[in-house]
């Protein structure tokens, strides 16, 4: 099982390169914001709970989002792999991961962090908000998103660094280019399906 962490700012084009991914090597995709998104879409108690945070432009706590990712890996035994969509976002999330994979018989492999220039992400956060209707869509939330995500997981990115673990890849050029950059590093873990 090949286990694969897509990293980087809000905007930075990590749910666009997850479908790129899955379509070429038959993952399975863990996007804790489609997670949380549901839960509050069909209005559970967990996504009532989720969705004051989300509004505020804060992080939902670690133990809810490691249970139901926990429960989204057991829902899939026979997985090839999966990818990690906006999680881990802090160091204590990296170790909790590391620890319910190596509980599962299998851990990260692979971290790829899309970097991309906060200008750029504040463009297409607005625009996104614009079109899909998220409660991210004003500057002022998006501005506080971005400084909350690198004031957290640059600790992430030394963990999985440490690890050897770590690929910084450019992610403001094309969708094309960008994944063509993903996929070579990829390729050295798990071929296309």
């Amino acid at each position: 099982m090949f286990n694969l962490i897509l990293f980087g700012p809000p905007g930075s084009g990590k749910g666009t390169q997850s479908e790129n991914i899955l379509k070429a090597y038959k993952l399975v995709h863990i996007s804790t914001g489609d997670l949380l998104r549901d839960e509050v879409g069909r209005g559970t108690p967990l996504g009532k709970e989720a969705k004051k945070y989300m509004d505020q432009g804060f992080l939902v706590p670690d133990e809810v989002v490691i249970g139901m990712i926990s429960s989204k890996i057991d829902e899939r035994p026979d997985a090839r792999g999966f990818i990690f969509d906006g999680f881990p976002r802090t160091k204590a999330q990296a170790e909790a991961l590391d620890k319910l994979l190596e509980f599962k018989n299998t851990q990260i492999h692979l971290v790829l962090s899309l970097e991309v220039p906060e200008a750029e992400l504040i463009t297409r956060l607005v625009k996104r908000g614009e079109t899909s209707g998220r409660s991210d869509d004003n500057e002022e939330v998006i501005t506080k998103r971005i400084k909350e995500y690198y004031a957290k997981t640059e600790a992430v990115a030394g963990h999985y660094d440490a690890q050897g673990k770590l690929e910084r890849m450019k992610g403001d050029n094309s969708i094309e280019d960008t994944f063509r950059q993903l996929t070579k590093e990829i390729d050295k873990y798990l071929l296309p399906a």
